[in-house]
């Protein structure tokens, strides 16, 4: 009969070898097996307004899908809509004031300006008869004096200049502004339009919409809450966005290329689905903290990335852990 330290030697060698003959069938076992494990991923798209504002209202609710272009939510709006508001005024006004300028003096003016026009050629007319009587008179012996000649002449000269004077007024006036007075109005009204685009740009980041279909993940804010600038509100996960990660040993990495297919199996799931290998990393992902070796190469693993069709990827879940064997199905 063997002492008690002797008995717990031997249970101990004894455990250490099942151990041992276990470690030795499980390794057999894994390298005989073509799987590798990894787990789903998903690449969320953040949706946040560039502007700040109170939440008005949240249009999805978390678990939901949503198609491209439903409304996600809104953010109270006032103060974008007011500035509008006030670009739409002032662009009206700038177009307002170019047709203006186009046009030239008003009809009521114009017509004030061929009044006085008339009158002056009347004016003119009078005067021209008075320059020959004057003169015919002159001819006369004590008739007429050279002082009265000169008078008729010098009124039908200034006749004949204000005449000419509204003419060139009138034709002005029919002409309208001058070409770069007309140029400078013409950039006002693009500067106007210019401000009302911004302005409503600027409403319209105060509701935001689904950039592609997915599913709503997470809603961060209630209706109510204050949402600062640039922070998300809805968290939305689109099937694209979906793929499964694997670390794969450099050993097999060089039977694994772009495009290849995938058979991956989800727990739980019944039979497997086909995805496409996307992503292969150039570098390791874990290293041991050596120098590289012949024994140590084993150690080095490379992460490789698989997509699926949307209407695969819509059954899969971040964070399942998946078995996947490579270069399609065996």
């Amino acid at each position: 009969m063997m002492d008690d330290g002797r008995w717990i030697s031997h249970q101990l060698v004894s455990i250490g070898l099942v151990v041992m003959v276990g470690g030795a069938l499980a390794g057999c076992n894994q390298a005989a097996s073509d799987l590798v494990q990894g787990y789903v991923e998903g690449e969320y798209v953040y949706v946040a307004s560039p502007y700040g504002g109170a939440l008005a209202t949240l249009s999805v609710r978390r678990g939901a899908q949503v198609n491209a272009g439903d409304s996600l939510f809104v953010l109270e709006q006032a103060s974008e809509k007011a500035t509008r508001d006030e670009a739409e005024r002032k662009l009206s006004k700038a177009k307002a004031t170019l047709e203006d300028t186009k046009k030239g003096k008003r009809p009521s003016e114009i017509e004030s300006l061929r009044a006085q026009l008339r009158q002056a050629q009347t004016a003119l007319q009078l005067s021209l008869r008075e320059v020959a009587r004057q003169e015919g008179l002159g001819e006369v012996p004590g008739a007429a004096v050279q002082l009265e000649v000169d008078r008729a002449r010098s009124a039908r000269d200034q006749n004949q200049q204000r005449v000419s004077q509204l003419e060139a007024d009138l034709k002005t006036a029919l002409l309208g502004s001058r070409t770069d007075l007309v140029a400078a109005a013409e950039a006002e009204v693009r500067a106007k339009e210019a401000a009302l685009a911004k302005a409503e740009w600027d409403l319209a980041q105060k509701r935001q919409v689904a950039p592609k279909a997915g599913f709503v993940f997470d809603t961060l804010y209630r209706e109510g809450e204050w949402v600062p600038a640039g922070r998300p509100v809805v968290v939305l996960l689109p099937p694209d966005h979906i793929k499964v990660r694997a670390f794969v040993s450099q050993a097999r990495l060089g039977g694994i290329k772009l495009g290849d297919l995938a058979q991956v199996t989800v727990d739980g799931g019944q039979g497997s689905i086909l995805g496409t290998v996307s992503y292969i990393s150039p570098k390791a992902e874990y290293t041991p903290p050596m120098l590289y070796s012949q024994g140590s190469r084993d150690k080095l693993v490379f992460l490789v990335e698989v997509l699926f069709e949307q209407a695969v990827a819509v059954n899969l879940h971040p964070g399942q852990p998946v078995d996947i064997r490579f270069n399609g199905v065996p």
